[in-house]
């Protein structure tokens, strides 16, 4: 090893955390200061806190929600081909969901056929 390039290394580094926990640790820092420790983590005490501040549980609960009722509302038959016999014939948002994925994917095979 060189000489005087490398930091001291001290073998009892002082960590305190924010709940008032000190230990030490090895470390070419004398003093560290952290958050949150194995003593106050919720994963290591047991009391685990869901902290959702943008609501994002709630946006996924409506989400799923949402996809459920186009579930349960796909491949909804119209009067008019029950009536005249016509198969395949859909109505709703399900139509429209396939009708743009169709779209895409003919502007992907286009753009691909261009640059070939």
């Amino acid at each position: 090893m060189k000489k005087n390039i490398h930091p001291q290394y001290n073998s009892k580094a002082i960590v305190t955390c924010a709940c008032g926990a000190k230990f030490y640790v090895c470390s070419t820092v004398d003093k560290m200061e952290i958050e949150i420790c194995s003593k106050c983590h919720p994963f290591y005490t047991g009391q685990e806190k869901l902290v959702d501040t943008t609501g994002r549980v709630q946006k996924f609960k409506k989400r799923l929600e949402k996809t459920k009722d186009i579930k349960s509302k796909k491949h909804v038959l119209s009067p008019s081909a029950v009536s005249s016999g016509s198969k395949g014939k859909v109505e709703g948002p399900v139509l429209s969901k396939v009708e743009g994925i169709e779209k895409k994917a003919e502007k992907k095979t286009k753009k691909q056929i261009k640059k070939e």
